[in-house]
């Protein structure tokens, strides 16, 4: 029993020594570029689903294993290791610590909150916009993390106490402490961008001990008691809706934008990558197809989750009309407003974060817009520049501008608010390091090293050659079959891991199969992030599973309806403004380069 039970302590030291030991059959019998390449696919692909090594480790493994068998050079692989999306994420995350830093994203999710009410399906849908829309510049995770306790406050208030009690108890609870919606004490610093995708599965227990435990929000430890106690069956579909929403509402936003979630700006990397001529994606072109497709499953998933929990009656949960709210809702507003009013009003560093952010945000679509000359051909020298550059840019000087409100006359009285600030920046290294997700970035680059390799080694056609018997079905179909798939698998492989692998296998199935790669890599990219269903998912599932008002048939029930939802937007989208945007209809030459380069 003793060895049983040590075999399986050290079960990720055994398989991450017998993987590679039990396939060196495979180079070592077919001596080729191909053999060796999918050796080193093979055990990297199972290090990060089995998650033997942490997924860091795990993309390192290129970086030996090619040079070792002769794939590729080590300088080669190297600078695969570091790309343009790299930049572009150094940049977009110190314009995130910066609106981490002062509060910017608890200013406006309460904001929102307020101009909502306290009516459930208003609620609901206030909390799913305010999510949608953090949940595009910041990572699904931290965008969760910093919601959740937001949420779990006004849930608290909806829920502690009956009406007759609240009625009766209602002076004593305004002399009550306040609650605490600290999000710097209560929850993980934002950590941006690639953070919701690369939490490994096994690392779900710490982060839903450590990382997602919701905060004390009331003042007795009576009250703490009733988190998971319900006065009524409408109050626990409450909490389960609420919950659920964000977390669906943060993958809904990381759709958005290129930037918003890891897939994407793995898909961006790789897709130029493997075909450098199609100056076809960029953050403007990406934002015209996916915000129809985040907006219609941003509504329909609200009337999905109003219908599932609440029930059909949108007339009552719905209304704006003050005369018909409870006391319990009056009361939930009051506690909002006192604690929008502790913010006090918007201070210096936030209106720059909020400058910059917006600035950031107009420079990327105006840089190449495509209907009309962007800034960028004002530069006499073309394709020098992308959304990267804008991003860094920005992020450099948030590391220049003080902090503190520049005073060059008479300081007026009251305006020495915060002396000790004295000529720090709006952000500091510390700030950037204590966001920037460098293991990720070694993540990505592996993935980036082994489409490499495949590329030159000729595996990926060999594997398009494969696929030869999927041309008797027409390219809808093709593309169908491979969202349904990616969709399965994602919901127990982590996302980036799932997209490294399928990328190459994709773009090799559109060339043998002379489909526009776009038709099928874009919806690809976009089901990798229906990891909805399962608390192990992705980690914005963990954290409000953690909160204990779902259960895991809720997470499958509500979270099948979204990935179903999610699923027919984007073929729909695909099929139709998304053939026109991209010019899906033929076979571009700049696949036909790329399909001949790898042929030869």
């Amino acid at each position: 029993m003793g060895l049983l039970e040590g075999l399986l302590g050290a079960r990720k030291l055994l398989l991450a020594i017998l993987v590679p030991l039990l396939l060196l059959p495979l180079p070592m019998l077919h001596p080729s570029s191909e053999a060796s390449c999918a050796y080193v696919l093979i055990v990297t692909a199972v290090y990060w689903v089995s998650e033997a090594v942490p997924l860091g480790a795990a993309a390192l493994v290129p970086a030996f294993l090619y040079p070792f068998f002769g794939v590729l050079r080590s300088s080669e692989v190297a600078g695969e290791y570091f790309k343009n999306t790299t930049l572009l994420l150094v940049g977009v995350i110190c314009v995130a610590a910066a609106v981490e830093k002062w509060n910017l994203h608890k200013r406006i999710a309460l904001r929102m909150v307020l101009m909502a009410g306290a009516k459930p399906g208003m609620l609901l849908l206030c909390f799913m916009c305010c999510t949608t829309l953090l949940s595009m510049w910041l990572s699904n995770t931290s965008t969760t993390a910093m919601v959740m306790p937001i949420v779990e406050a006004v849930l608290q208030e909806l829920v502690s106490a009956e009406e007759e009690q609240l009625m009766a108890g209602t002076s004593s609870a305004e002399e009550a402490e306040p609650i605490n919606l600290d999000v710097n004490n209560s929850q993980p610093p934002l950590e941006l961008i690639f953070v919701n995708e690369d939490t490994s599965n096994t690392d779900f227990s710490s982060l839903m001990q450590n990382k997602a435990k919701p905060p004390v929000l009331t003042p007795s430890s009576r009250n703490q008691e009733l988190k998971r106690k319900y006065k009524s069956q409408h109050d626990q579909m409450i909490c389960k809706c609420l919950s659920l929403s964000i977390s669906y509402a943060a993958t809904i936003g990381g759709l958005t934008t290129i930037i918003g979630t890891s897939t994407s700006l793995i898909f961006l990397e790789h897709f130029n990558n493997q075909y450098p001529a199609a100056e076809v994606v960029n953050f403007g072109t990406w934002f015209l197809f996916s915000f129809p497709i985040s907006l219609i499953m941003l509504v329909v998933s609200w009337f999905w989750m109003h219908w599932l929990f609440l029930g059909c009656n949108f007339k009552e949960t719905c209304s704006l009309s003050k005369k018909k709210r409870t006391k319990r809702e009056e009361l939930s507003e009051k506690r909002i407003q006192e604690e929008y009013e502790k913010l006090g009003a918007i201070t210096y560093p936030e209106m720059v974060t909020g400058f910059f952010f917006i600035l950031m945000t107009v420079l990327w679509f105006t840089r190449e817009p495509g209907f009309v000359p962007g800034w960028d051909s004002f530069f006499e020298k073309k394709g020098y520049r992308t959304d990267a550059t804008v991003s860094v840019f920005l992020g450099f000087l948030l590391f220049l501008i003080p902090a503190k409100k520049p005073c060059f006359g008479k300081k007026r009285d009251g305006e020495d608010r915060g002396p000790s600030l004295g000529m720090e920046p709006i952000i500091t290294w510390k700030d950037f390091q204590k966001t920037m997700p460098w293991e990720i970035v070694i993540l990505v680059g592996g993935g980036y090293a082994l489409a490499s390799g495949s590329k030159t080694s000729g595996l990926s056609s060999w594997i398009g050659q494969q696929m030869l018997s999927l041309s008797s079905l027409p390219p809808w179909a093709v593309t169908l079959l491979a969202c349904i798939l990616v969709s399965i698998v994602t919901e127990f492989v982590s996302n980036p891991a799932t997209i490294t692998i399928f990328l190459p296998i994709v773009c090799s199935l559109s060339e043998t199969l002379q489909i526009n790669p776009l038709y099928t890599l874009i919806p690809v990219t976009m089901c990798i992030s229906f990891a909805v269903m399962l608390p192990v998912g992705n980690p914005p599932n963990a954290i409000v599973f953690s909160y204990g008002h779902c259960q895991i048939k809720d997470m499958v029930k509500a979270g099948l309806g979204v990935n179903v939802i999610g699923l027919v937007t984007v073929m729909v989208a695909i099929n139709t403004w998304g053939i026109s945007l991209f010019n899906l209809n033929t076979f571009p030459a700049w696949a036909k380069v790329s399909n001949i380069t790898d042929q030869a």
